[in-house]
């Protein structure tokens, strides 16, 4: 089977090894003559990022790079970035690079023509009309992992650099105009972010699948997701240069977050403030969550998932597919506990309070108040 597609769900997709080296048409489809590549310090100075420089100033679009992003980027990178945007004239946005860098480069773009701070803009009801939709510049983007599905989704996550708070910022147009799913990008990635990513987009649809929202689209693609890494990623880990793996792990990152359109759970109320004070790579965190999440959920989730273990391949249904989650985890080298990132007790209530706050997490099926939460938190440390 050929794995090269042109898809449009849920937005323009340019799929398949090699097709990095169509940037200048999708930037010309796209209204860019003058782009910033915006990716994380990490990514600004390996071969994938100056090759990739290296087609844009061979079609002529200059080699405009902006990457003081940090792994969890926050509005002091943002507000460096839009001025980096508006300093060098540019007129879109290549987000390059895993979520980070994919999350910071649609706001770069979203807010470089906005006169309101970024925290006006967070999801919550109609804030997201609050933006001047025309001041909103065009977005290409490159995902260089395969996980967070940042690349085809409409919001971005800033944490608050004062409040150790991560916000969910919301708009329509925030979603890229065209992406390019390179699985070649992925093949330098090291094995433990191979893991937490892929782990990520797993939970995603994990999650979408427990929530109780309706939305059979997002569940079909939630299901075979599941499958999906459940194959390729152990694959992927145990051999970086596996294009095939890396290929359909790539889908699975994006059908992962197409899917969370249902709803997300307990297991990212917990990791986003979990990441948000203690800088933990967000996908091993929700790893580490899952075991206790499905636990917590049990009593809401158990039927559904005699089906998803069924077409899973997994014996003992509900039971049997909590037991494989932890064995899974455990043959990709993930931690058991929470301390074992270097989350406290005493950190407990204030972490609480952060998933409390989290507006991307109304789909679980059991109601998050702070006294589960709290037991969630130490069940999980």
């Amino acid at each position: 089977m050929s794995l090269v597609g042109n898809w449009s769900y849920p937005t323009a997709i340019k799929f398949g090894a090699g097709r990095i080296k169509e940037l200048p048409e999708a930037c010309a489809a796209a209204g860019m003559k003058r782009p910033l590549l915006v990716t994380d310090k990490g990514l600004a100075n390996l071969p994938i990022t100056t090759a990739t420089l290296d087609i844009m100033e061979a079609a002529g679009l200059g080699r405009g790079l902006f990457s003081d992003v940090d792994p969890n980027p926050n509005e002091k990178n943002l507000d460096a970035g839009a001025a980096a945007y508006k300093a060098g004239g540019h007129d879109g946005v290549i987000a390059f690079g895993g979520g980070s860098g994919l999350d910071l480069g649609k706001m770069v773009a979203f807010m470089a023509g906005q006169t309101r701070p970024v925290w006006d803009f967070e999801d919550i009801g109609d804030w997201w009309t609050r933006a001047d939709a025309d001041a909103i510049a065009p977005i290409i983007a490159v995902p260089t992992t395969a996980g967070t599905g940042s690349e085809v989704g409409r919001a971005s996550v800033i944490t608050n650099s004062e409040t150790h708070a991560k916000k969910i910022i919301f708009h329509p147009k925030v979603l890229p105009t065209v992406v390019i799913c390179d699985p070649e990008l992925t093949v330098g990635m090291p094995k433990f972010i191979t893991a937490g990513t892929g782990l990520d987009a797993f939970a995603h649809c994990v999650e979408a699948y427990s929530s109780p929202h309706y939305h059979p689209m997002s569940q079909g693609i939630a299901l075979e997701g599941m499958r999906l890494v459940m194959e390729y990623l152990p694959r992927a880990y145990a051999d970086g240069s596996d294009i095939e793996a890396r290929a359909q792990m790539m889908s699975t990152a994006a059908m992962g977050a197409t899917a969370f359109q249902k709803g997300l759970g307990a297991i990212h109320a917990m990791s986003h403030p979990v990441g948000a004070h203690f800088n933990t790579h967000h996908g091993t965190t929700n790893a580490v969550c899952m075991p206790a999440v499905l636990e917590f959920n049990a009593s809401a989730i158990a039927d559904r998932f005699q089906s998803a273990a069924a077409y899973l391949n997994i014996n003992g249904g509900f039971d049997g597919f909590r037991a494989f989650v932890q064995e899974f985890n455990d043959e990709l080298g993930i931690p058991r506990k929470l301390s074992d990132l270097g989350v406290t007790e005493t950190a407990i209530p204030e972490l609480v309070k952060g998933a409390i706050i989290d507006p991307s997490c109304g789909g679980n099926p059991i109601e998050l108040t702070e006294d589960n939460l709290t037991t969630l938190f130490k069940a999980a440390l």
